[in-house]
């Protein structure tokens, strides 16, 4: 095992402790000497264990005292807590609520998109999404649907949309949750709660929308806001029961 594979893996293992609350923010991380005796390494490798933490944002270094753990929850980047979702898996209750949290913010960006799209007079060419739309509907209908590019093609087809109205910034944000989604197998399962074949049905429905002359009323948009919010309790409620999170988490998530 090379010695930036151990640095990773010893860096992985402390902040999986700073997710689990094994170390709370404010406290000191392990010092050199203590991570060089658990994990049997020389201290040159265990001070760069330490400085991968504080390059993840999750530590940072403390002249005289050492390296403190960081409220990464609340003084982190998008970055950072994509990292620390990825190394909350073993911890099923932690994961569910940063998914919860993840789930409020993909649905406030993919909402605006859609609904902004079908309100905007700018349109895609819609020879490219309907030749995404059918990409979709081939992967759906095979036996075993392959749910991580299925959901990679829903992520470029609303980045589209989020392009074409010019909103840069929302796009930047749905990148990183795509980034962060696509690492974690349990995520894309959940995204597929209520099975792949109606995401076909709702993007058709969509295309069928914006090639219409007459959008849609403020009463089917209102029935679509509420379908899609119902949508995606399910998912979170799903998520929690793929990782096994308690039955106090996944009540959570129903009535978040």
């Amino acid at each position: 095992m090379g010695a930036r594979t151990v640095v990773a893996d010893v860096a992985d293992e402390l902040a999986r402790r700073v997710v689990a609350g094994d170390y709370e923010p404010g406290d000191l991380m392990p010092s050199v000497r203590q991570v060089a005796e658990e994990f049997d390494m020389n201290r040159a490798t265990a001070q760069l264990v330490l400085g991968r933490l504080e390059s993840y944002g999750i530590a940072r270094a403390h002249r005289g005292k050492g390296f403190i753990v960081r409220d990464v929850r609340a003084e982190g980047g998008i970055e950072v807590y994509g990292r620390l979702f990825q190394l909350s898996q073993d911890t099923p209750d932690i994961a569910a609520d940063l998914f919860r949290d993840i789930v409020a913010e993909e649905r406030g960006v993919v909402l605006d998109a859609l609904i902004g799209y079908t309100e905007s007079p700018e349109r895609v060419d819609p020879a490219l999404l309907k030749a995404a739309v059918d990409e979709l509907e081939t992967i759906a209908r095979t036996p075993d649907p392959d749910l991580r590019r299925m959901l990679a093609l829903e992520l470029d087809l609303v980045r589209r949309l989020l392009t074409e109205l010019g909103q840069s910034m929302r796009r930047a944000v749905l990148n990183s949750i795509g980034e962060m989604v696509l690492e974690v197998p349990a995520a894309i399962a959940a995204y597929y709660a209520s099975g792949p074949d109606l995401h076909v049905l709702v993007w058709q429905a969509l295309l069928a929308v914006w090639e219409s002359d007459s959008g849609p009323s403020e009463a089917q948009l209102a029935l679509f806001e509420d379908l899609f919010e119902m949508y995606h309790v399910k998912v979170v409620a799903r998520f929690g029961e793929l990782v096994g999170a308690t039955d106090e988490s996944e009540a959570a998530a129903r009535t978040a």
